[in-house]
Order: structure tokens, then C-alpha cells, then sequence
């Protein structure tokens, strides 16, 4: 088995049927398997599955409840047999034969992972400022090169997902905490353009509530590869500022060290403390990481 594609699936009963068709065609002569999570769906999404599936030719993970976006990929992947596992979603905006480029492409360079890059004029306003926003936050925490952080069409080592998955949310945020999960262990992670279609049905539940939690999700990362670079950032301005004021009330007001002065120089050595303690934490975590293997 050369390739596992796996599609999370809540609420499309919709766009199930069209997709599918498009897919059994789309496998076939082809050492490819096809799992489908159904997350939990209050539609009629799992007795489609069901109907669609007559030949036995994919296999049905169903979740009772809901586990989110990140939980469904989870449970597909720990199902997955082939060497290599993609992502797609079920709501027909993925072209599939886009899965074989990204494939080829990332056998050719010998990668880790690949991202299928979407064209940011293709996504409206209010997404674009989204995954700008992440896209910024992340760059200024962490150093990475990659510019579709959350496309939901990737291609990645099976083995090395299945190690890393647990460390990534259930929400959302998976998208992108798992490609900067490949990078920050040094895997190497590619990119490649793919082409998007419009939504055969329904509407997508990406909301600001998204961007918050994949930002919180980011951050957390950095704690656990390299929290120096969050505490450090705060504890040293905050030390310099509590020393330029305290200075300038001694020298220039000439009222003493004042209270304000003594707090921010405190505080700054507090989370100086905070960042090495955290820093011995994080060794102690990537040590019980490499000893997954």
C-alpha cells in the first residue's frame, strides 16, 4: 500500500456521494486505500457512507461524537496502512488529481511532507487577513518557510504521523500545528501549488474563534521547541524598561528608586527564571519524543 487518503467528513451528506463517485474512479489501478471518518454527523452523511460503500472498496471509521476536524484526521490515520497518508476534505474543493502531483513530487525530492499551497486571491477577505495573521505570528515565533500552513491537502510520512499526532489539537489548528510539528523536528517539508474548487454544498465552519485557537495552538508549540524565545523576548524588555524609568526617576525626578522601576526589573527576572525552567522541561519532553521511535 503506497498511499493512504484519508477525509475527515461532518455534516456533508451533500457533497459525499459526488466526491466519492469521483474517487472510485479516480483509485482505481492504483495501491491506494481510502479511509473516511464520519465525525459525529447529525445529517444522513453515515447511512450514505454506508450505501456508497457496497463494494467494500473504503474504508468507514465513524465516530460517535463529534471530535473535531484534527480528532477525525487522527482516527483516520491510526486506521491507515500505506507508507504515505494525504489529507483532503469531503466537501469536493480538493481536485483530486492534484493528489498525484503532490505524491510524485514529494517522492521525487525525498520529503517528509508536502503542502499543497492554495492561491490567497481564491479565498475571500476576511480568510485571507486570517491566515495572514497566523501566518505572521508564526514566522515571528518560530522560523519557517512554508506560506499555506493551514491548506487542508497534504501529503505526509504515515510513521511520523502517527508519532507526532498526539502532540497536535482535535480542533482545527491541526493543519497547521502538524506542519510546523514536521518542521521544528527537522523533517523536510515542501511545498506545491494545487488549484481550488468551490463547495458542492453546505458552508465552512472557519471563524475567528479558528484563528484564535490555531494561535494559541502555535504558541504552545513554541513552549514545547523552544520556550526561551517567548520568556526572553518579555523578560528582557521589561528588565531594561524597569532600569530606564528606575534611572530616569533617580537621576532626572530625583524622588529615589521608585516602585514601578522595582516591579518591572522583578518581573523580568521572574520570567527569565520561568523561560529556564520551561527550557529544562522542553529538553525533558523531546527526549521522551526521540525515545518514541
Amino acid at each position: 500500500m503506497e498511499l493512504s487518503i484519508v477525509i475527515p467528513a461532518y455534516n456533508e451528506s451533500e457533497s459525499l456521494e459526488p466526491v466519492l463517485n469521483s474517487l472510485k474512479e479516480f483509485i482505481q489501478n492504483k495501491s491506494y486505500e481510502v479511509i473516511i471518518v464520519n465525525d459525529g454527523s447529525k445529517d444522513n452523511s453515515l447511512s450514505i457512507l454506508q450505501k456508497l460503500n457496497n463494494s467494500n472498496w473504503f474504508t468507514i471509521v465513524n465516530n460517535k461524537v463529534n471530535k473535531g476536524y484534527g480528532g477525525a484526521i487522527k482516527e483516520g490515520i491510526k486506521k491507515a496502512k500505506g507508507k504515505f497518508v494525504v489529507t483532503i476534505d469531503a466537501d469536493g474543493q480538493h481536485n483530486l488529481e492534484d493528489i498525484d502531483k503532490l505524491f510524485h513530487k514529494l517522492k521525487k525530492e525525498d520529503a517528509d511532507m508536502i503542502v499543497g499551497a492554495r492561491d490567497d486571491n481564491a479565498s475571500s477577505l476576511y480568510r485571507r487577513v486570517g491566515k495572514n495573521l497566523i501566518r505572521f505570528i508564526a514566522k515571528k515565533l518560530m522560523p519557517i518557510h512554508i506560506r499555506d500552513l493551514n491548506s487542508g491537502m497534504k501529503v505526509y510520512n504515515t510513521k511520523l504521523a502517527k508519532k507526532y499526532m498526539s502532540h497536535c489539537p482535535n480542533s482545527m489548528a491541526y493543519s497547521d500545528t502538524i506542519t510546523l510539528f514536521f518542521i521544528q523536528t527537522r523533517n523536510l517539508v515542501i511545498e506545491e501549488p494545487i488549484s481550488i474548487n468551490q463547495r458542492i454544498a453546505g458552508e465552512s465552519t472557519i471563524n475567528y474563534k479558528t484563528a484564535i485557537t490555531t494561535v494559541i495552538e502555535i504558541v504552545n508549540l513554541v513552549m514545547l521547541f523552544n520556550p526561551l524565545k517567548i520568556f526572553f523576548r518579555i523578560g528582557i524588555p521589561t528588565i531594561l524598561l524597569g532600569i530606564i524609568w528606575g534611572l530616569f526617576r533617580w537621576f532626572v525626578v530625583r524622588d529615589g528608586l521608585s516602585t514601578g522601576a522595582l516591579l518591572a526589573i522583578i518581573t523580568g527576572l521572574l520570567l527569565l527564571f520561568l523561560g529556564l525552567i520551561a527550557e529544562s522541561i522542553r529538553k525533558l519532553r523531546m527526549s521522551l519524543l526521540e525515545s518514541e521511535e
